[in-house]
């Protein structure tokens, strides 16, 4: 028998839970102050306030020796500890707001950052201009101040010519400003900000000076860097990669761009790109990570390789992929915007995914520390939105096995030649053993006849994953999904047989949509309810033959003299037509056609199993019937697993 707890009063039990929650509150970055004291908050506590029904509830943060900072609880707060100092009582929330209001403290984060953005856009619109938009600084400066006060300071004319990506980030990462556009979208010489306190008598002016003032001095440290790379080609660069790390245990990015350049060279020709121009630019892709400017501000990496490659003369195509090879970096982030960027793009987060999955660093689910989720959904979103059309599977075949390969210096060739597997491998993959690229001394310990080491099914598994997690959030049914991607659970470790896996994202996405648009009408309602008859009694019938019964069996062609009903001949002659107009709209692509196909096998289905009876005494009459609904499955099946779609 089941015991209550004992009643409790609630400012007792607050008293006496709150210190130790407070104790363990985490926080991402904390502070611990005061003699010997181990407490820690996020910024020193002056005081707590702890009311219930207008009472204090008493508690404090003593924890054996240590006191706490003495730290209690009280109806006592203050306001702002510039306009408004001091303390004072309050007795309920309701006071509590309005009273820190009238002392200058907005205690709602999202008023204030309404406030913020309404004040700095208001501003910004007198002038002609718009603030661009940062949902995170935004946030941040909500939570920095308490009095929002938005004021316009103007950018020196002299550093204006500083690329438009340098001023915004270093006025986001260092002083916390908002940058702005003119109407053409240009960079405007104002900035926005946030002060914390009213202007005085003269209207801000003297904050909006010295804050114009420190902007100046970070501009001017901005251009020297900006000057100082340029005077170094980009090119020249690349050989100091093999000195930067990539991760412990894949080596050096000088390695990994070797593996980039043969990447999205084999990429290229199948995205419509230039493969020498997509070499230059994997080739010069990481080369700014050497540079000043990327060493201060790593949020331009990409960015600033674009402007040092254009200096630098390189054509316009690979300055561009340069910069979108990070991209999509997130679910709103623009795409490449040309062929060759798609294919260094794609390089970049097949290789990422192919390397971190071989040594066993693949996302859990507290974490995904090298970003794994969003290189995924990079991939599906440039396949999806640029609609291309490549064999991803093989794709990171080859990138599994190509980091294999560039794991072995290549005085190891004669050595690894015995290997016959990994031979097969590098042969499927098309990579030469002749042609290994020179690395450092990273190795693995054994090649052997481990298939299982060329792992791109792993990666290819995840990268369903988040497809299917994509279509979920578009609001694909899940069914749906499953019916059109098939069994990924017996896939070969090697290049499997061409149709065992279906590595196209973009033909599956369009199968999906296709699919989902039948089975929404009453024609593909009624098709999957005759589907999942056939299908049951076939399977019925098939485990009631026994063992006389063998796979395949009920495929054989149907005897056309046997069908006696009109019933059986129309759905044969429906059939007829239907299964090489699906087989034709499926090779073609046309998948809406190809459904629109199966969309015609329904009346005549109804009327077969209104008018039938399969399960014939005539023994003849039944194998062929069998046959028959075989033959229909097979057809529904050529399009997609009608037997993975829920009722």
């Amino acid at each position: 028998m089941e015991t209550s707890s004992p009643e409790i009063p609630a400012a007792e039990l607050i008293a006496r839970e709150l210190p130790g929650l407070l104790r363990r509150f985490p926080w991402p970055k904390s502070m611990r102050w005061g003699g010997s004291s181990a407490f820690t908050w996020v910024r020193p506590l002056r005081r707590i306030l702890c009311i219930l029904d207008g009472e204090i509830v008493p508690f404090d943060l003593r924890d054996g020796d240590d006191d706490g900072h003495s730290l209690r609880s009280g109806n006592l707060t203050e306001g702002h500890r510039f306009l408004s100092p001091g303390a004072f009582p309050v007795a309920s929330c309701a006071e509590w707001r309005e009273a820190l209001r009238d002392r200058f403290v907005i205690v709602d984060a999202a008023e204030r950052r309404r406030l913020i953005w309404d004040g700095l856009t208001r501003l910004a619109a007198e002038r002609g201009l718009t603030v661009v938009e940062d949902a995170g600084l935004l946030d941040e400066v909500a939570g920095l101040v308490e009095w929002p006060v938005p004021l316009l300071g103007a950018i020196d004319p002299a550093h204006m010519d500083l690329p438009a990506e340098v001023m915004q980030v270093s006025m986001r990462v260092n002083q916390r400003y908002f940058s702005t556009r003119d109407a053409d979208g240009a960079a405007a010489p104002f900035f926005a900000f946030v002060a914390n306190v009213p202007g005085t008598a003269d209207g801000g002016r003297a904050i909006i000076a010295g804050n114009e003032r420190v902007l100046r001095a970070r501009f001017a440290d901005a251009r020297h860097f900006w000057d100082l790379d340029r005077t170094v080609r980009l090119e020249t660069r690349v050989a100091a990669l093999d000195n930067v790390t990539f991760h412990a245990k894949l080596g050096s990015q000088g390695e990994r761009v070797q593996r980039l350049v043969w990447l999205a060279e084999t990429i290229a020709p199948l995205v419509g790109a230039d493969p020498t121009q997509a070499r230059r630019a994997a080739t010069l892709c990481k080369a700014d990570l050497i540079t000043g400017m990327v060493g201060e501000f790593p949020e331009l990496q990409g960015v600033m390789g674009r402007y040092y490659a254009l200096h630098d003369g390189e054509d316009s195509a690979v300055a561009e992929a340069i910069r979108d090879h990070y991209a999509p970096k997130g679910p709103g982030d623009v795409l490449p915007t040309n062929p060759v960027g798609i294919a260094v793009a794609l390089a970049d987060k097949l290789d990422q995914l192919a390397c971190f999955f071989f040594v066993d660093e693949r996302p859990t689910g507290s974490g995904d520390p090298f970003a794994l989720r969003r290189a995924a959904l990079g991939i599906i979103r440039i396949i999806r939105e640029r609609n291309v059309k490549i064999d991803i599977y093989d794709l990171l075949f080859k990138a599994s096995v190509l980091f294999i390969a560039c794991l072995n210096r290549s005085a190891e060739v004669d050595r690894m030649k015995k290997y016959a597997n990994f031979v097969q491998a590098l042969y499927h993959a098309g990579i030469s053993i002749d042609r290994l690229p020179p690395v450092s001394e990273i190795r693995i310990a054994r090649l052997g006849n481990q298939a299982a080491m060329w792992k791109s099914d792993e990666p290819y598994r995840f990268l369903v994953e988040r497809l299917k997690f994509q279509f979920r959030s578009e609001g694909v049914r899940s069914d749906i999904i499953d019916a059109v991607l098939g069994d990924l659970r017996e896939t070969a470790v090697l290049p499997p047989e061409t149709g065992t896996i279906q590595g196209d994202l973009l033909k599956l996405s369009l199968q999906a949509e296709a699919l989902g648009a039948l089975l929404d009408t009453e024609d593909g309602a009624n098709l999957l309810t005759a589907y999942r008859r056939a299908a049951n009694i076939l399977r019925i019938e098939e485990k009631k033959d026994g063992p006389d019964f063998h796979f395949g069996f009920y495929d054989a062609p149907i005897d056309p003299a046997l069908l006696r009903l009109p019933e059986e001949e129309s759905i044969a002659r429906v059939l007829d037509r239907v299964e090489p107009s699906v087989a034709a709209a499926i090779r073609d692509e046309r998948y809406a056609d190809a459904m629109a196909a199966l969309a015609t096998l329904r009346a005549p289905l109804d009327a077969f199993f209104d008018s039938v009876t399969v399960n014939d005494p005539q023994p003849e009459l039944r194998r062929n019937r069998l046959r028959l609904l075989a033959r229909i499955r097979a057809a529904m099946n050529r399009a997609a697993d009608f037997s993975r779609i829920d009722g």
